[in-house]
């Protein structure tokens, strides 16, 4: 059975895996909004591996007998002045995903839960890939500058992502 502390931690972060969805959906809203098709599927995508992530954690929850407790989720901001605003959030957004993440497994290596904070080291390693996917696409923004034909380059790139549902351990 999971302690309670580390229930109730765990309840907080699906509720910042949903928002993190809200907030690439809202991206990818903006995206289409602007004719950006492409920023909007890898935002569109980026939304569902945010909603997997939650369900993961849901998933571990009820598997170690607790309770899932869902709260409300906040309302994202609906609209960035450019595509480097719209990644630069979602990359500032990452960052604290990441130190959502480290919290948890502190408070697993303090409760000595080795289950959660094995689960936990999934979410360490996709937290690196996260934010180094943003700061890729930050830096071919960064080159291109204001290069209409270099914001069309990327935005073809980025209608290749396809979403990879996670295999979570059920």
């Amino acid at each position: 059975m999971i302690n309670k502390k580390m229930e109730d931690a765990l309840n907080k972060q699906i509720n910042e895996e949903m928002f993190s969805a809200y907030l690439y959906l809202a991206m990818s809203a903006d995206f289409e909004e602007k004719g950006l098709a492409g920023f909007a599927n890898w935002m569109r995508v980026q939304a569902q591996e945010e909603n997997d992530h939650a369900m993961k954690i849901f998933d571990f929850i009820t598997r170690r007998n607790g309770i899932v407790k869902l709260e409300a989720i906040a309302k994202p901001e609906q609209s960035w002045d450019s595509p480097m605003a719209a990644i630069e959030a979602a990359y500032n957004h990452e960052i604290h995903i990441t130190g959502c993440i480290n919290a948890l497994v502190k408070t697993a290596r303090e409760l000595n839960d080795n289950a959660t904070e094995n689960e936990l080291q999934w979410f360490v390693n996709e937290q690196v890939e996260e934010e180094e996917n943003a700061s890729k696409i930050m830096d071919k923004l960064k080159t291109i500058g204001e290069s209409g034909h270099g914001m069309l380059m990327i935005d073809n790139e980025l209608s290749q992502r396809a979403y990879t549902p996670i295999n979570p351990v059920v």
